[in-house]
């Protein structure tokens, strides 16, 4: 039976504990440095209460050390490293391949996203390394990530949702190029999401102020039984820089998801932590940040992936401005229409698009179609507005946030002169025997004091919820001892710490989480990194290699539309000039220093 895992983003603890409470399996999360997201870390000793959480459900926590590092700082690293397992973590997602060879790091290793695998050789190579766990190119449609699952013995994860680099992982240099801030060291400057013109070899411009790099955002919540019968085991969101509010709504939707594959076939998956969301909002996608959405590669074809005409989020379409009028300090837009079922809030979140660029306020009190609002720059009847931000939804999230709880069953014994043991059996396969010995006087209601104990017993304690299963009185007469209701709480709390929190190391169905074995290869000279090292942009090699393709995107592509040739291409923002390349039998894009 295969262990199906939603791996979930976490700026620092809270936001973990948040989505483990939205059912989360693993999370990901920087310590103090050396991440892909240099403004995402935390402090090593805020990894402790959040592996202290995970480990309570056999959630798992992965840090992330998946920068390209100077030799200088491996010392550093390896401290923070040593650090980490220490703290509890249970594994790291990795870059550089020295790490293999340090054998104190003995919690498994996870190959970055950064490693570029997007073929069976590349997977195979951080395979021999030692590498326990395969993060695949996000470009790669089902039948390569079939063939890659097949091909290697380790787990293999894919992201499933959040943003995507417009260029291979791992292989992007235009921020430093722009701006001297490197990517490959956590610090993207996101020059893909910025405006560019188009123009041609003669300096005619065939497009003005587009963000011509800019895609829209993954979303596989459709796809995860495909993924899943490919081989992926583990089904990763990005967004180690959103927001609480974000990771829990992306997290609550792929939750279920994944549990009604499961349920579909329960003698195939099973999730690989324990647990079960209780309470709870109805999670909506459409209403967390996104660039609006596609599948990219996934079914091996071509499709709309660019959000060139706003590369930031817009949200949900809710009309266009019918008139405005002034209304005091503020100003009042009235709306055409709302879709059906639409309700706007005081608080809500609205934008439109400008010249490119996404301009967006605040509703500060809403009414049917009206929106009293501040004067914003560019507000004009006819412009399409969109609502970004729902502040009932926001709401909704906190008066109902998820709770987790891991179910236990309580087998009561009550015997001789109220001797009383109690057998707990927990879904995450502890078990406990408590005895108590009750000196108190026999119940005169006997039915009463049954049902005192039945419900004192069958409550929430930490985060286990409790239920009575069976309940066996073999006492002289059948009579039960008279217990408040304050002492059945006190034996509920007992038996549940009795069962204890930690399951550090452990997988929750049995499957062992052994230190990482060194591999054949790990003091094998002969292995170089293959890392950028810090500053470099060879001029033979490009700032990005994509499978995005503006000419397609633009309806110019001469392969698969049947355009004519249009000559060379060039991206011009603030004088600086990017020749684009072509690759049409490997169907790549390429971003190039113009020579």
């Amino acid at each position: 039976m295969t262990a199906l895992e939603l791996l979930a983003p976490a700026r620092n603890t809270d936001i973990g504990i948040a989505a483990i409470d939205c059912g989360a399996d693993a999370v990901y999360i920087a310590g103090p440095a050396f991440g892909a997201r240099k403004d995402a870390g935390n402090p090593t000793g805020s990894l402790v209460p959040l592996c202290e959480y995970a480990h309570r459900f056999g959630v798992r926590i992965f840090v992330t050390f998946n920068i390209s590092v100077r030799d200088d700082e491996l010392p550093e690293m390896h401290r923070q490293m040593l650090a980490a397992q220490e703290a509890g973590a249970d594994a790291f997602i990795i870059r550089d391949e020295r790490i293999a060879s340090w054998d104190d790091i003995r919690v498994p290793l996870h190959a970055s996203t950064q490693c570029a695998i997007r073929d069976v050789g590349r997977a195979r190579h951080f395979e021999a390394l030692g590498c326990k766990r395969l993060i695949l190119e996000r470009e790669l449609s089902l039948d390569t990530i079939r063939q890659i699952c097949e091909a290697v013995d380790c787990e293999v994860e894919f992201f499933v949702h959040g943003a995507l680099c417009v260029c291979y992982s791992g292989e992007c240099r235009l921020s430093e190029y722009l701006d001297g801030r490197s990517a490959d060291r956590g610090e993207c400057i996101q020059a893909c999401r910025s405006l560019y013109n188009l123009e041609d070899a003669g300096g005619k411009v065939l497009v003005r102020d587009k963000a011509l790099l800019s895609l829209k955002d993954f979303n596989l919540l459709h796809r995860l039984e495909d993924l899943a019968e490919a081989g992926v085991c583990s089904f990763k969101v990005e967004g180690r820089l959103k927001s609480e509010s974000y990771v829990r709504n992306v997290v609550r939707a792929y939750s279920i998801a994944l549990d009604d594959l499961v349920a579909r076939h329960p003698d195939k998956y099973r999730r690989a932590s324990y647990g079960r969301v209780t309470a709870g909002f109805v999670p909506d996608l459409g209403k967390s940040f996104n660039r609006g959405y596609t599948e990219l590669f996934l079914d091996g074809k071509r499709g709309c992936w660019s959000s060139m005409d706003a590369p930031t989020s817009i949200g949900e379409p809710i009309g266009r401005i019918a008139r405005i009028r002034p209304a005091g300090a503020n100003v009042e837009l009235y709306l055409d229409s709302l879709p059906a079922g639409t309700v706007l809030c005081n608080g809500d979140g609205f934008a439109f698009v400008r010249g490119g660029e996404v301009i967006g306020f605040r509703g500060d009190v809403c009414e049917g179609r009206k929106i009293v609002c501040k004067n914003v720059r560019g507000l004009r009847p006819g412009i399409q507005l969109s609502r970004n931000v729902s502040a009932s939804f926001e709401k909704e999230m906190d008066r109902n946030a998820c709770r987790r709880e891991i179910g236990v069953t309580l087998n009561i014994h009550i015997h001789g002169k109220f001797d009383i043991d109690i057998e707990a059996v927990a879904e995450d396969g502890k078990r406990a025997i408590s005895p108590f010995k009750a000196d108190l006087e026999v119940a005169q209601n006997r039915e009463r004091a049954e049902a005192v104990i039945r419900e004192g017993m069958s409550r929430r304690a930490e985060q286990y919820i409790c239920r009575v299963g069976e309940f066996r009185v073999s006492t002289p007469g059948g009579v039960l001892p008279l217990l408040s209701a304050a002492t059945v709480n006190a034996m509920r709390r007992a038996v549940v710490s009795d069962l204890g929190y930690g399951h550090k190391g452990t997988d929750p169905h049995g499957l062992s989480l052994q230190p990482r074995q060194p591999s054949d290869r790990d003091n094998d000279p002969s292995v170089r990194s293959l890392r950028t090292e810090e500053g470099e942009t060879s001029p033979e090699k490009p700032l990005m290699r994509c499978r995005y393709c503006i000419r397609y995107e633009l309806g110019m592509c001469p392969v698969h539309q049947g355009a004519k040739p249009c000559g060379p291409l060039f991206l011009v923002n603030n004088g600086r000039r990017l020749a684009l390349g072509f690759d049409c039998g490997k169907c790549e894009m390429t971003v190039l220093e113009e020579s």
